[in-house]
């Protein structure tokens, strides 16, 4: 999957905002603000259950990189999650 419609695709679900379980949360860390060389997958499957994370990192911006951001949208897929949230920004490392 070419990285503009990835990226398109997890917007229009993360704009859809809390719909319910199971849930997808998408979070950035970086050295810089500028530059997320890691996202951190949360997956919760039930309300009071406990989540499950997976990482993907990167040299270059994990945003840009068409192979991350089409395993996000497989994620999202797969886990049938009913909303999916993004956090604002880059946590720095």
């Amino acid at each position: 999957m070419n990285l503009d419609k990835s990226k398109k695709r997890i917007a229009k679900k993360v704009k859809m905002g809390f719909k319910g379980y199971p849930q997808v949360e998408f979070s950035y860390f970086g050295e810089t603000e500028e530059k997320a060389t890691k996202v951190v997958v949360t997956f919760t499957f039930e309300e009071g259950a406990e989540p499950q994370e997976q990482s993907f990192t990167s040299q270059d911006d994990v945003r840009e990189d068409e192979v991350i951001q089409s395993a996000l949208v497989k994620i999202m897929e797969r886990t049938d999650a009913k909303s999916v949230l993004e956090v604002a920004g880059t946590a720095l490392i």
